[in-house]
């Protein structure tokens, strides 16, 4: 072997130093997360009045644009937001601040991730996989998006408005109101990497276009149910929800089809 292929030959690391990069890499995480979560903090007021409350109101941009494109108009929630625990607010502020790190912090987190395990990937893996913290990125953020301007909105409308009698008034807690939007937003991010997810069990030969195709019945029931979940027990929410995540399970496909192509080339 010439000096020049051992110099590019990555070197051996032993198990205890592969557990101190985690531990560094980790704690760069906890850093980041850390820095975005201080500053949510700070100006936490704001955040909570225009981010997460506004969305009980016919204002929203999501039922403007309801409204304006398709004549759906809403009506403001009659609803009142209360603590019913001591530490309630404040709990709910350590919350959002976390969250909020861990989704603006999503780049940073998954590029330290990606870095821990890209050494023990193949020349030709680590080529076919370039990119991936970018796309990665993009598909979590535009799942974010999607959960926060429609999944999350239609969640809390339906919800808010929603009277069994006009003598019962809702009164949600500050624990259900938050609970509802983070993690529906959260989730939804979470749905939208599914290409990835696909990419990755093609590439370790766990599934195949073959495959996906073979169930796509069955996926599309279990994208139904998914979108039963996380939606209102409405027909059309549950359609709006499920329409962008069987488009990524086709997208699925497709990188299925691109990926066993290239392990058959190999």
């Amino acid at each position: 072997m010439s000096k020049a292929s051992e110099s590019n030959k990555p070197e051996q690391m032993s198990f205890l130093e592969h557990l101190e990069e985690l531990r560094w890499r980790l704690v760069r995480c906890a850093v980041a997360i850390l820095v975005i979560g201080i500053g949510i903090w700070i100006f936490q007021e704001w955040i909570m009045e225009n981010i997460f409350m506004s969305m009980k109101d016919n204002d929203f941009i999501s039922f403007r644009l309801m409204c304006s494109w398709f004549g759906t108009c809403v009506k403001d929630i009659p609803v009142q937001l209360q603590s019913m625990t001591v530490s309630g607010q404040f709990g709910y502020a350590l919350m959002m601040s976390f969250m909020g790190g861990v989704v603006l912090g999503f780049p940073f987190i998954f590029y330290q991730i990606w870095g821990f395990l890209k050494p023990g990937l193949k020349f030709k893996e680590k080529k076919m996989a370039r990119g991936i913290v970018f796309y990665v990125s993009l598909l979590f953020f535009i799942g974010i998006a999607f959960g926060y301007f429609v999944v999350a909105p239609l969640s809390i409308q339906f919800f808010g408005s929603y009277q069994i009698s006009s003598q019962i008034r809702n009164d949600f807690t500050i624990n259900s109101y938050m609970s509802t939007i983070l993690s529906t937003v959260f989730y939804t991010g979470l749905f939208f990497l599914l290409p990835v997810i696909t990419y990755l069990l093609t590439k370790i030969g766990l599934i195949s276009p073959e495959f996906l195709k073979k169930y796509r019945k069955h996926a599309i029931v279990i994208i139904l149910i998914l979108s039963a979940i996380i939606t209102p027990p409405d027909v059309i929410s549950q359609i709006i929800v499920t329409i962008p995540i069987y488009f990524l399970y086709e997208i699925g496909i497709f990188v299925s089809k691109k990926v066993s192509k290239q392990n058959n080339a190999l």
